[in-house]
């Protein structure tokens, strides 16, 4: 990969995108944009204080109540989103090369995978104008005409993450967009670079003026943004603490809010199961953006018998693992995406060995890397499932092994966390799976691997979250229920 080819090229990176029109940031403040593998800096992007959110929140609720897209039918705002489906396409190398350069995750994994996810949620979303019952005719209690519609909810607050922040910007955009919502995007400034991709492609496809806005800013930016009582919604994904605080804020004004929040995802592998099979796909899990997933299987749950050559097996795999470059072909592990994101995962690494737990691999930093936030995958076993390891999102390449005595006791496990993102049971008995999967508290769980499906619903249980992204389930959340009842009969329609 040449230096020209670890750059992003932007074409307004000194200005934020409010009302339609690249603007200077306030404070003239800015953030520098850090390729996490060579420390080196690929961009430096305008940094969004209070006074610019205002003038976002401003923007976008203009074109709420005063501009034409949210009294566009559906259909008319589906040729806006597969335009901005087909550009996406256009300039897949460019998402793919910058979600590689800011979160660490292997190149060959993006360039496949990104545009295509980017995109199909906006075609998916523009194929649901013409199959979503936005209007519903009903029969009142008493006798009248009622008409059931479902309306935009109003201006949307998009608060995205670093790990992933392209795709994630489009899961809540493309729904929002459909149902008539005005958007304010606040992408990270640590990893800001496809957000401003996505506002170039939104003035290139003509949406209307302060539609969408596009913001980099960070805590202060944030909290600006949802206390104003202009946003009538805010979708965040992010961790739990802050999901906390957002979800605190909002309570005072009874805003709406759809919140996807941490995990600690377990995964039950019963003794019908071949371990080697199991620990191949839990590696593999870790190896897609360095354990830097909400919905990662970080837990193993094992019958207690199983449980050393199930250590066995994970260390073969994880042991075998090539750490490097995220753009050399020939790579399995990426970096974290920031110098202070690897700190963090040490000092868990840390805190797991003061508690007891056994470090059976990695650990540390790998020796031939000099330059970038590389952690080694990371082992452990004999896990207590109630130490700190066992209960809170690492969000880095370490898994535990925590031993059970029987079924029962592997759901208590799995259970047993304030979290209920993702779960997996590995079995080949799929009887048993169904029966033991509805007694795991979580929002997806699947047999023999991780099955998110964000085309259907993604979201969790407890602390995880409140709501669901993707489908019918993520639309809803961006629209409002009205039922309107004439003071005429209702008449059956004739057959």
């Amino acid at each position: 990969m040449t230096d020209d080819a670890r750059t992003i090229s932007l074409k307004h990176p000194n200005s934020l995108f409010i009302g339609g029109d690249w603007i200077a940031s306030s404070s003239g403040a800015t953030s520098d944009v850090i390729d996490s593998a060579s420390e080196a800096v690929i961009a430096t992007v305008a940094h969004a204080d209070a006074a610019d959110v205002d003038k976002a929140v401003t923007a976008a609720r203009r074109a709420f109540d005063e501009g034409e897209w949210p009294r566009l039918s559906h259909a008319e705002r589906a040729v806006y989103l597969r335009a901005i489906a087909a550009a996406i396409l256009r300039r897949g190398d460019e998402f793919a090369r910058s979600w590689t350069l800011e979160s660490g995750i292997l190149y060959r994994i993006a360039s496949e995978r990104l545009a295509g996810i980017m995109a199909g949620r906006f075609s998916v979303h523009a194929d649901m104008a013409e199959t979503f019952a936005f209007e519903e005719p009903h029969r009142a209690s008493g006798g009248q005409a009622a008409t059931l519609v479902r309306e935009p909810v109003g201006v949307v607050a998009a608060i995205v993450p670093w790990n992933s922040p392209a795709a994630l910007a489009t899961y809540k955009c493309a729904p929002a967009l459909l149902a008539g919502c005005t958007i304010v995007l606040k992408i990270p400034p640590e990893a800001p670079t496809s957000g401003y991709l996505l506002a170039e492609i939104f003035e290139e496809v003509g949406l209307p003026a302060g539609v969408v806005n596009v913001v980099a800013a960070s805590r202060e930016g944030s909290k600006a943004l949802v206390s104003d009582p202009r946003v009538d919604k805010v979708t965040f994904t992010g961790s739990t603490a802050v999901g906390r605080d957002i979800a605190s804020t909002l309570g005072d004004r009874i805003g709406r809010y759809t919140l996807e929040l941490g995990g600690k995802s377990p995964a039950i592998v019963l003794g019908d199961f071949d371990l080697a099979d199991a620990a191949r796909t839990l590696a593999s899990g870790i190896s897609m953006l360095s354990g830097q997933v909400c919905h990662s299987l970080t837990r193993i749950v094992v019958p207690r018998p199983r449980h050393d050559a199930m250590v066995e097996a994970l260390a073969a795999e994880l042991g075998a693992m090539r750490v490097g470059d995220p753009f050399d072909p020939s790579s399995d592990l990426g970096p974290l995406s920031s110098e202070r994101h690897r700190d963090s995962v040490e000092r868990y690494i840390e805190i797991g060995q003061a508690e007891g737990a056994r470090l059976v691999l990695g650990g540390g930093r790998p020796a031939h890397l000099d330059r970038g936030y590389y952690v080694e995958p990371t082992l452990f076993a004999d896990v207590d499932n109630s130490s700190t390891i066992g209960q809170e999102e690492i969000f880095g390449p370490v898994l535990s092994v925590i031993a059970a005595a029987d079924d029962d006791d592997a759901i208590r496990i799995a259970n047993d966390t304030i979290f209920g993102l993702n779960a997996t049971i590995f079995t080949n008995d799929d009887e048993r799976f169904q029966h033991l999967a509805r007694r795991i508290r979580a929002g997806t769980v699947g047999q023999n691997g991780s099955r998110t499906d964000v085309g259907i619903a993604f979201g969790g249980y407890k602390q995880s979250g409140v709501g669901r992204e993707g489908g019918v389930d993520g639309l809803l959340p961006f629209l409002e229920t009205k039922l309107l009842v004439s003071d005429r009969p209702h008449r059956a329609q004739s057959a």
